[in-house]
């Protein structure tokens, strides 16, 4: 078993107190309740504050819960909510195409896998829930990359001539990548043919939250005799119509265009 930090346990000892009711909480009532010495309890005390975990009511020389924990815990929500109508949504699209189909965000240069639902025939991917993979080498990294900043793209991979590399046609140069960028922001959908794995080709999509930025992606995983069994366009379909479900599901009204039939003219 990894070895606990003793001071972050002493922390969340003090967190948790106030966890049993809405009374504030004294210094000795802390130093009562956990245990722990006066001089221990008045520092954690004092670090907690000065980060808006607590509340202290100079008045009363009391503490209470402060306003980073509401702000954790909405974050918390909306990772949940997102998680929820990620499997659902995922759901509904694998049993229509009897696909593998992936919800991922964005960590840094690479894709966090949120939510994934297989195939009827278990395809053998290298993505798994909770698993990690190189942005530039997937559908679902291509479409979280594309809507960044150019600067900030640039900084996640400091050496653009040598990004990360799954397989002999994944994406190697930085300049390579912004091109393909440049058309899945005009497609408005990306496409990976076979960059993480051998025969699989994807489609993805952008799913926007209530705000209209992008948060999250959705592919499609399909091998490439199944996927030639269709148009490209019905993949696209695919996941396109997933993307817009669950960005409805995260509060996203896209703008209408103006009815030409309400126009003066």
């Amino acid at each position: 078993m990894p070895r606990l930090t003793p001071a972050v346990l002493r922390t969340l000892d003090i967190l948790e107190l106030f966890l049993d009711g809405d009374e504030p909480l004294s210094a000795p009532d802390v130093v009562r309740l956990t245990g722990l010495p006066r001089t221990t309890v008045h520092e954690l005390l004092s670090t907690l504050v000065a980060r808006n975990y607590l509340q202290r009511d100079d008045a009363t020389s009391t503490f209470r819960l402060g306003v980073r924990l509401l702000h954790l815990g909405n974050a918390y929500s909306a990772r949940f909510d997102l998680l929820k109508a990620a499997n659902e949504v995922a759901r509904e699209a694998s049993d229509r195409s009897g696909e593998t189909v992936s919800v991922a965000l964005r960590q840094g240069a690479e894709v966090f896998y949120l939510a994934k639902v297989e195939s009827r025939d278990i395809l053998r991917l290298p993505s798994s829930i909770g698993q990690r993979l190189p942005a530039n080498a997937t559908g679902l990294g291509k479409v979280l990359l594309a809507y960044l900043p150019t600067d900030q793209l640039r900084t996640l991979f400091p050496d653009p001539e040598n990004l990360p590399v799954m397989t002999e046609r994944t994406i190697r140069t930085l300049p390579e990548l912004e091109r393909e960028l440049a058309e899945v922001r005009e497609r408005g959908v990306a496409f990976e043919r076979e960059e993480s794995t051998p025969n699989i080709r994807c489609a993805a999509a952008p799913v926007r939250g209530a705000s209209g930025d992008v948060v999250a992606a959705i592919s499609t995983s399909v091998p490439v005799p199944r996927w030639q069994q269709h148009p490209e366009q019905y993949w696209v379909d695919l996941v396109q119509d997933a993307a817009a479900r669950l960005s409805a599901e995260l509060g996203y009204a896209p703008a209408r265009s103006a009815d030409p039939s309400n126009l003066a003219g």
